[in-house]
This record gives structure tokens, C-alpha cells and sequence, in this order.
């Protein structure tokens, strides 16, 4: 069963990078067909969908963040990473990381991490 683990740094500063990391264990993320996604929840509000890179490399972005979004990963590693550049408050949220055979998930369908709040504040 694959399973997912968010690490993130918690507290990040206006107008700085915010970096999220996933790391995958029980298959890998080069498997066919799968793809690995960013979603988060910013507090009182539902889940939105923020990108995802596919077992391929290739990656798909939110339209609203695609400026400000880069996910990338390391397949040493077996894991991908979140970069948000220039955040604000509106950026605090909780960051979830999800495995699945297609883009954009529920919560129904795949591997869900437990997600990692970052907060923006300076």
C-alpha cells in the first residue's frame, strides 16, 4: 500500500518561497499511469487543487497559481516537492500530497499524506 508523508517548515514569511515535500514509500512515483499531486485546504474553506507531475515528469498546474507554482522531484528520493513563490496570508493552508491514477483526486480515490499546516505570517 503506498503511502504518503508531508514534511514542510510550518511557518513561512510573506513574499518568501514556501517549499512542501511528499515522500512516497510502498511503490514508486515513476510507476505508469500514476499521478502526484499538491492540494490544499486554507482554513474554513474546501479543498483546492493546486498541480500535480505525473510518473512521466510532466506536470499540470492550477491555472489561477501557475505562475506562482513549480512541482518538481527527485525519483532517487522517491519524492516531490511544492515550491510557492511569493506568498501571502492567503497562502495559509493545510498542504496535502496525494497519489493517484489521475489528476486532481478526492479523497476517495488513491494515497493521501495527512497534510502539513504552513502558515503565513510575518
Amino acid at each position: 500500500q503506498v503511502q504518503l508523508q508531508e514534511s514542510g517548515p510550518g511557518l513561512v514569511k510573506p513574499s518568501q518561497t514556501l517549499s512542501v515535500t511528499c515522500a512516497v514509500s510502498g511503490g514508486s512515483i515513476t510507476t505508469d499511469y500514476h499521478y502526484w499531486n499538491w492540494i490544499r485546504q486554507p482554513p474554513g474553506k474546501g479543498l483546492e487543487w493546486m498541480g500535480a507531475i505525473s510518473y512521466s515528469g510532466s506536470t499540470y498546474y492550477l491555472p489561477s497559481l501557475k505562475s506562482r507554482t513549480t512541482i518538481i522531484r527527485d525519483t532517487s528520493k522517491n519524492q516531490f516537492t511544492l515550491l510557492l513563490d511569493s506568498v501571502t496570508p492567503d497562502d495559509t493552508a493545510v498542504y496535502y500530497c496525494a497519489g493517484a491514477r489521475v489528476v486532481n483526486p478526492t479523497k476517495e480515490q488513491g494515497s493521501w499524506g495527512q497534510g502539513t499546516q504552513v502558515t503565513v505570517s510575518s
